[in-house]
């Protein structure tokens, strides 16, 4: 895969919640990963215009981290804005 395991704990260490390397579980660990990947099929999707199976896979990750975060607004709003101004996320 594009981002081994190195670059995902480091993911986890910058964004999640417990700020340490085994943090997968916490909904601003997994946005950041799904924005990290994210970015990465949209510059794969700027070459490849009519790659349609990776254009459905990404808009399914945008769902998923759409759900997340929507689950984070209504559970704790400071998390949820801290998530988004540290991502440099709009809404």
């Amino acid at each position: 895969m594009y981002l081994s395991k190195e670059n995902k704990e480091k993911v986890f260490e910058n964004h999640g919640r417990l700020k340490s390397k085994s943090d997968t579980g916490s909904p601003e660990s997994q946005i950041a990963l799904f924005t990290h990947r994210i970015t990465h099929l949209t510059n794969h999707m700027k070459s490849n215009k009519k790659d349609y199976s990776t254009q459905q896979g990404l808009l399914r990750l945008v769902g998923k981290r759409r759900k997340l975060l929507n689950y984070l607004h209504k559970t704790d709003i400071e998390r949820y804005r801290a998530i988004i101004a540290e991502l440099n996320l709009r809404k």
